[in-house]
């Protein structure tokens, strides 16, 4: 099998409400790029690049992508580099994207899942088997309720809850009086038995300013507290100040970044998905990495639409680490799916229907290749074609 063309889209899905945190307060979410992979085999491969201009690593380490971005690295670098490549042959794709140019892991990120798309139809297996096989059916998942007034945060969170959801992430770091105050409703309205979770995007000034709210926090049963500075040493200090574990998702993109993390005490968590690394070929290394660090994860993300979705849960099925409730969306066809808060950030996608979910866990699709088949009429509705 080899690749012979492809064709490159930008999609702008509906969005349920606007979902910001405190370093995107005006980005719109699902302004995506979706790449289609053609073979001569008259096979197939999709793959979807979250890409955002205001996300990166700390202090420029990784950088913005936007769909432009991502489509210019795609059309001029990556797929002339793969050039009558078998797209089965994953780690070749992989080295030869790398030859190309340095970087661009959101853009290889693309890529990369319709490679898998690709091997996994051809081969007549799900994705997950080619990561290693499943240990689980799918991921419980943990709703977010981003930047928003106290009083829509209790109400979205409680209407998540009754759908199912067992852990509730708020967005924090604009303003330390309303975060307290926040954790502090949230626990008081929704009881003991109900996980929260915190993640300020390194919006907090200084290590001990974040260990301080993170302390006045730790009474209201926090399960961890998520990259509240930027950098790895101001991390490692807010760790050595709090009580609770912190987790990592700014500063974890490569494996190198883990071990970084490991040796200075940093973090103890791992935000894991497919894009930061640049695919689910790294991901599966970073995987590989935060297990033997002994440390754990959750399945992150960019507010995926259903091609990422998928590839997420392939990835999460399949890790050995995964040991929390992770943000993963819940995708949804014409307005209708499984819930209608619980995960759900969007009123419509393109994949053509919703995943199986039950009792807040969202299973992971067991058709060949990411399991999605993609609705070509809303793919012209919601998006418009690059190449």
């Amino acid at each position: 099998m080899r690749i012979t063309a492809f064709q490159a889209y930008v999609v702008q899905l509906p969005a349920r409400r606007a979902h910001n945190w405190a370093t995107k307060m005006s980005a719109p979410i699902g302004h995506h790029y979706v790449v289609r992979l053609l073979s001569d085999a008259g096979i197939d491969g999709w793959g979807e690049a979250p890409a955002i201009a205001t996300w990166g690593g700390p202090h420029g380490a990784y950088f913005g992508e936007t769909a432009t971005t991502v489509d210019h690295v795609v059309a001029e670098y990556l797929v002339p580099a793969l050039a009558d490549a078998d797209p089965q042959e994953i780690v070749q794709c992989h080295e030869r994207m790398d030859r190309a140019i340095k970087g661009h892991p959101y853009a290889k990120a693309a890529v990369d899942l319709a490679l898998h798309d690709m091997a996994g139809k051809a081969a007549g297996v799900p994705v997950y088997r080619l990561l290693g096989g499943k240990l689980r059916d799918g991921i419980p998942v943990c709703h977010s309720l981003g930047i928003m007034g106290t009083r829509e945060a209790l109400e979205e969170a409680e209407a998540a809850c009754a759908e199912g959801i067992r852990t509730i992430k708020c967005k924090t770091g604009l303003d330390p009086a309303r975060d307290i105050a926040l954790v502090a409703a949230l626990r008081e309205r929704l009881g003991p038995e109900i996980g929260l979770r915190v993640d300020a995007n390194e919006a907090y000034p200084s290590a001990r300013e974040a260990a301080r709210i993170t302390r006045a926090m730790e009474p209201h049963g926090i399960l961890f507290c998520e990259q509240p500075v930027m950098g790895f040493e101001p991390l490692a200090e807010v760790a050595r100040l709090v009580s609770v574990p912190l987790m990592a998702d700014e500063s974890a993109w490569v494996p190198q970044d883990v071990l970084r993390l490991w040796q200075l005490q940093a973090a103890h968590i791992i935000s894991l998905y497919y894009s930061k690394p640049g695919g689910l070929y790294r991901a599966r290394q970073l995987a590989d990495v935060v297990r033997a660090c002994g440390m754990t994860c959750d399945i992150g993300g960019s507010i995926e639409m259903g091609i990422g979705v998928a590839a997420n849960l392939h990835l999460g099925v399949a890790v050995e680490a995964l040991s929390w409730a992770s943000v993963c969306p819940v995708p949804n066809a014409d307005g209708a799916g499984p819930t209608s808060v619980a995960g759900v950030y969007y009123q419509d996608d393109i994949v053509s229907a919703p995943f199986r979910y039950e009792a807040g866990v969202l299973h992971v699709p067991d058709r060949p290749g990411l399991g999605v088949e993609v609705d070509e009429r809303k793919l012209s509705r919601y998006g418009e074609r690059l190449r």
